[in-house]
């Protein structure tokens, strides 16, 4: 079969070191062995480069990431990640069971729709003085309904032994837990998982400490 010529380009991500949204592309993409460049917007440089004119052409929500792929833009993560799960070798990232794969999407759905937007940028800036024990309520809250959750579905990883959208989510909501102080104690099966796969070579490379846009003090 032969490739289009749009198949014959890298994928760009244009993306934030420190945006969960785009660390979960950036993991799925280390997990595919996919090769992409990355382009990146900064969210608070300039007023935030995600709202320039130029940007929104990309992507009309002025959020990270934008993903261009295979001559179309996607700009939602768990759209990029099915994409890429749907059109490139490597390993699933949704189960072949189909139990299982809607777990996988359920606890995914959990994290990116209900806890990463009420406690991402543009609604802390909002918020004010009160945004860490705004970030912390909400994180606390969605990580209680995820917890018991996660007691029944896991194995070595998020559902099952195998890695899984879920996990590509879970990491980085993790990460803006610690940031926000939010007690991971509370969380046994959420924190065991999380430092697992943070032994895993694709969470390694993708880490926001080790980006081409990481500031000179926060990497590792």
């Amino acid at each position: 079969m032969r490739l289009s010529p749009a198949r014959l380009t890298k994928p760009v991500l244009h993306g934030y070191f420190r945006s969960s949204c785009s660390w979960r592309v950036r993991i799925a993409f280390a997990l595919k062995g996919i090769e992409y460049d990355q382009v990146p917007v900064h969210l608070i440089k300039d007023g935030g480069q995600q709202l320039t004119t130029q940007y929104k052409s990309l992507n009309p929500m002025q959020q990270v990431p934008a993903v261009e792929i295979d001559g179309i833009t996607l700009s939602q993560s768990l759209a990029v990640i099915q994409y890429i799960d749907e059109t490139r070798p490597g390993p699933r990232l949704l189960p072949a069971d189909p139990q299982k794969r809607a777990q996988a999407r359920m606890i995914s759905d959990l994290i990116a729709s209900g806890i990463q937007p009420l406690q991402n940028l543009y609604v802390i800036q909002k918020i004010g003085a009160e945004k860490v024990q705004w970030a912390q309520h909400f994180i606390d809250r969605g990580f209680q309904a995820l917890e018991p959750i996660l007691k029944q579905t896991a194995g070595e990883f998020c559902v099952g032994d195998e890695i899984s959208m879920a996990d590509v989510c879970l990491v980085p909501q993790v990460y803006n837990a610690e940031r926000f102080k939010v007690d991971m104690e509370k969380f046994p099966t959420i924190k065991r998982l999380n430092e697992a796969l943070l032994e895993i070579d694709a969470f390694k490379v993708s880490h926001p400490s080790c980006q081409p846009d990481t500031p000179p003090d926060l990497r590792a």
